[in-house]
């Protein structure tokens, strides 16, 4: 190989390594049109894990789709009761060890595939709490039309 072809070795690499981001976040649901934020994407063989960012980089929520999920929401973590793309849908609750103050929801949404989305957030104020619900509520999934769990 010669010199040149030496360069634009790393440059072709992050080229085909963005194309398959973009591929990853063409999965993800559609976000809304007035938010600011962008898809972080990551896919396997049989999912395909969105992060949705704010230009400045922080996670406002993520979705899992994927075949099935370990979240397994119970009854006692009931919370908000919100739409997602027209169906109705429970939050629950979640604690993470590490941030015991920290506001956490999650939710799972039955699409018609088989598959499931696994909706999570994290935030560390009522503000944060409820910018995030009110992002998140407006996701709409891409194909046909979802049940709700």
């Amino acid at each position: 190989m010669n010199m040149t072809m030496l360069r634009m070795l790393p440059l072709a690499c992050l080229l085909a390594a963005g194309a398959a981001q973009a591929q990853s976040a063409g999965e993800c649901p559609l976000l809304p049109a007035d938010a600011d934020l962008s898809w972080s994407a990551m896919t396997g063989d049989d999912f395909v894990f969105c992060k949705a960012l704010r230009e400045d980089g922080d996670e406002v929520f993520a979705v899992m789709i994927s075949k099935d999920s370990p979240f397994d929401p119970r009854r006692a973590d009931r919370a908000e009761k919100a739409v997602i793309d027209g169906h109705e849908m429970r939050w629950y609750r979640g604690e993470i060890a590490s941030a015991p103050n920290a506001e956490v929801r999650e939710t799972l949404i039955e699409l018609d595939d088989g598959r499931v989305a696994h909706i999570s957030l994290r935030a560390n104020s009522e503000e944060e709490l409820t910018d995030a619900l009110d992002q998140a509520q407006a996701l709409r999934f891409r194909g046909p039309q979802l049940s709700s769990n």
